[in-house]
């Protein structure tokens, strides 16, 4: 499993650098993001849904930022 901290970014930044990182993973791949910016939970979770890439465990809570779990797609 892969980490990256992103811990004191800002929107847009943990979602691109996340999507770079992932993009430079083989397939299958586990990525463990911690971002602590309010508007991570929704760029992040987008950016899962439109590249294919699995979310498997984000924080709880609308709008909540924290620890994120992803598994790189095909």
């Amino acid at each position: 499993m892969e980490r990256l901290d992103l811990c004191g970014l800002k929107c847009p930044l943990p979602a691109l650098k996340t999507a770079r990182r992932l993009a430079a993973l083989p397939p299958g791949t586990l990525l463990e993001v911690l971002a602590d910016d309010p508007l991570a939970a929704l760029d992040i979770g987008h950016l899962c849904r439109s590249e294919g890439h699995e979310l498997v465990e984000q924080p709880r809570g609308g709008g909540a930022a924290g620890r994120f779990l992803i598994r790189r797609g095909s």
